[in-house]
C-alpha cells in the first residue's frame, strides 16, 4: 500500500514526536508499504523519510514548485512529483494515496488530514484517515469530533470512520477492516 503522512516541517519541542515519526517509517518498510510525503528534508518529514530510506524502502515525495525554490525538497527519495500549487499537491498524495495518516505538525498538517477527512464523508476519498495520537497530541482534536457527533453535526458512523491512535496493532487493524464512509446525502 501507499501510505500518505502528513506530518510537520518542523520536529516540534519533545524528542516523542521524531520518535513516532520514526515508528511509523520503520512500520512502513515491515509491511513492505511506500511513504507518500510532502517531499520535504526538514522536521518530521524528513524524520519519517530518512528512516525509509535507511530501511531501503521506497519514498516518493509530492511537493509544489515554489517551495522546491527555496531549497526544501529531499533529494535522496525515490521520486518527486512537481506541482504548482498546494492544492495540486494534496490532491496528487491522494491520487498516489491507499491510506492517509498525520503525525503531529502545525497547521498545514492539520488542514491536509482534516480536508481528507470531510473528503470522505462525500465520496472523494476514499482511504482511512488516522491521527497519529503520540503523546496525547490530537487529543482535542478527537474531542471536538466527539462533541461534533454530541451535538449533531456528525454522525457516529462517520466519527468511527476516523482512528485517533499510536498504537500500530491497532492503526494496521483500523486499515484491513475499513469500509469506505457512505456518501453524505441531504
Amino acid at each position: 500500500m501507499n501510505i500518505v503522512v502528513y506530518c510537520g516541517a518542523s520536529n516540534g519541542n519533545n524528542p516523542v514526536y521524531q520518535q513516532a515519526a520514526k515508528r511509523l517509517g520503520e512500520w512502513i518498510v515491515e509491511q513492505s508499504h511506500t511513504l507518500i510525503y510532502g517531499g520535504g528534508k526538514v522536521g518530521l518529514m524528513s524524520n519519517i523519510a530518512d528512516t525509509v530510506i535507511k530501511r531501503e524502502g521506497e519514498v516518493i515525495g509530492v511537493m509544489p514548485r515554489f517551495l522546491m525554490d527555496r531549497e526544501l525538497a529531499h533529494t535522496n527519495i525515490t521520486k518527486m512529483y512537481s506541482v504548482n500549487t498546494m492544492a495540486e499537491r494534496k490532491q496528487k498524495m491522494l491520487d498516489l494515496g491507499d491510506v492517509c495518516i498525520a503525525l503531529p505538525g502545525g497547521p498545514g498538517t492539520l488542514e491536509e488530514i482534516t480536508e481528507m477527512i470531510s473528503w470522505s464523508r462525500i465520496g472523494q476519498n476514499p482511504n482511512p484517515c488516522i491521527l497519529f495520537n503520540e503523546n496525547g497530541f490530537y487529543d482535542p482534536l478527537r474531542d471536538l469530533y466527539d462533541s461534533m457527533v454530541k451535538n449533531d453535526f456528525l454522525t457516529q458512523t462517520d466519527r468511527d470512520k476516523t482512528l485517533f491512535s499510536n498504537s500500530l496493532k491497532e492503526i494496521n487493524q483500523f486499515i484491513t477492516t475499513y469500509i469506505p464512509a457512505e456518501v453524505r446525502r441531504y
